[in-house]
């Protein structure tokens, strides 16, 4: 009987074991579908904190149109400047690489180009953030904010070094975009653009930040880029690149592929627009702290040569003569690894860092030299061209030829295909004027003014001047495909 009991116990136990498979699979569904409603409440509740960020920040996102007048032999166009070209090279030719008429041909007519873009709102009465290759050389710029009203925007002040602009409107009480620290960004966080692309008014797309210290791209002389994947297209220039604070951590800028987005959006460091931002409105120019050093980054494998560990630093290849480095004792092969306690990893890292110091600064730099750690406290001067570069670089039209020149910067030299060159482009001529009779047009380049080589547009003024007192002046003139020297005699004093 004992033995029966036990078949019989043991016959159970395979039907339990089916009873707990079959409950388990039953409860197998149930607990999916309790992840599934965890993670779509966490979606929904990251929705609705982009809807909150595009809701506080959309209504000081303002649309821009600037318009400018140029010579050409096409009717008029539309287009957005300083984004890649979607149309092909050929096009990018035609618009921005324009061939200058010989001087036996007719003056090509005045034609109009219309920018469109973006802004944004940073001060309640009227202050507005955005790039210079929009606003930086209109004669009209039309501002429209999200409610609808239309205003006629003024430029505050450019800086094509770091493509920063500030226009302003006649408004008071406005919303705003507070700005935050971007220094403090981490790459992985996530971003919000918001901007008017292809005209398309307060589109709003999210992603986060790839990278950050994006250099060398060929948008301006001074690049710290803040790389993200949130979708920038044609006219998301000049909006603003979000956290999720709703705070500005950059100025969305450019975008790098073949035409359009492809996940690579650059947006300039808020830290550095604000600096600019701060000196614009207060001065209506950008002046900035110099060392007076070549320098070059501390490549892998270099770093033994020089006495440094961890191959970080920026080398100082040329000391020039009365600088602020050289008169603090500053030497060729220092390698510089700190600037105010905090550590150089390249030499576009110090190059940025020292431009945010007004001239007059002192700063400390920890140098390794021989391999031994020396600190060396520097009172940094003022950037030569400063002057000139930093309000876009523009003589006045008119004087003694009749027309306005800019210095060369990096971004007009890659614009205007005169890449590798120094000088001053023509802006403006006068008709009627000296230059426009001697064949003059705007975007030639002037490299030399009576044998002298001239490299801002402080150079040519003073070469100018000197000219006057000589009856002529001799230019070295620079087209597209072309260099040639232009004779002009001078009116009598």
């Amino acid at each position: 009987m004992g033995t029966d009991v036990m078949h019989r116990r043991n016959r159970s136990r395979p039907c339990m074991s089916s009873l707990v498979f079959v409950l388990t699979l039953l409860a197998l569904p149930l607990a999916a579908f309790g992840e599934d409603d965890q993670s779509i409440a966490t979606l929904r509740r990251m929705g609705k904190a982009f809807a909150s960020i595009a809701e506080k920040a959309s209504p000081a996102v303002v649309g821009i149109r600037a318009t400018r007048v140029v010579r050409g032999d096409s009717k008029s166009r539309e287009y957005s400047y300083g984004d890649p070209n979607p149309f092909g090279e050929d096009l990018f030719d035609y618009l921005l690489r324009r061939r200058s008429p010989r001087r036996d041909e007719q003056p090509a007519p005045k034609e109009k180009e219309v920018a469109q873009g973006s802004g944004f709102i940073v001060a309640v009465d009227g202050f507005i953030l955005t790039n210079n290759h929009l606003v930086g050389e209109a004669q009209e710029i039309a501002v429209q904010l999200g409610d609808g009203r239309k205003f006629s925007g003024k430029i505050v002040g450019t800086d094509p070094e770091t493509d920063v602009a500030v226009i302003r409107i006649a408004a008071e009480n406005l919303p705003y975009v507070e700005l935050a620290n971007s220094d403090t960004l981490e790459v992985g966080e996530w971003v919000i653009a918001i901007g008017n692309p292809f005209g398309l008014s307060h589109t709003v797309t999210a992603g986060i930040v790839s990278a950050k210290g994006r250099n060398q791209m060929g948008v301006a002389n001074y690049e710290d880029f803040i790389q993200t994947d949130a979708a920038i297209n044609f006219g998301n220039s000049g909006g603003p690149l979000l956290n999720l604070d709703g705070k500005a951590v950059g100025i969305n800028t450019a975008i790098i592929g073949p035409g359009g987005n492809i996940g690579i959006g650059l947006a300039i460091p808020i830290t550095m627009a604000k600096m600019v931002y701060e000196q614009l409105k207060d001065g209506g120019k950008v002046v900035r702290g110099y060392l007076g050093v070549e320098i070059d980054n501390l490549e892998a494998g270099m770093g033994e040569f020089f006495g440094a560990q961890n191959g970080r630093g920026a080398v100082v290849m040329r000391v020039l003569e009365d600088s602020a480095a050289a008169k603090a004792g500053l030497k060729t092969d220092d390698i510089i690894v700190e600037l105010q306690g905090e550590p150089v990893a390249t030499a576009n890292d110090l190059m940025n860092r020292v431009a945010m110091y007004k001239p007059g600064s002192k700063i400390d730099v920890v140098v390794l030299r021989d391999g031994k750690r020396k600190t060396i406290t520097i009172t940094l001067d003022k950037r030569p061209q400063e002057a000139a570069e930093a309000t876009g670089g523009r003589a006045k039209t008119g004087g003694l030829l009749g027309m306005s020149v800019r210095t060369l910067t990096r971004q007009l030299a890659t614009q205007l295909g005169y890449e590798g060159l120094s000088g001053v482009v023509v802006d403006e001529v006068e008709a009627g004027s000296l230059a426009d009779e001697y064949g003059i047009e705007p975007e030639m380049l002037i490299l030399e003014v009576n044998r002298e080589p001239v490299r801002n547009v402080k150079q040519y003024n003073e070469a100018i001047a000197k000219a006057k007192q000589k009856g002529k002046v001799l230019l070295r003139v620079r087209s597209e495909d072309w260099t040639k020297f232009i004779l002009i005699p001078l009116p009598p004093k």
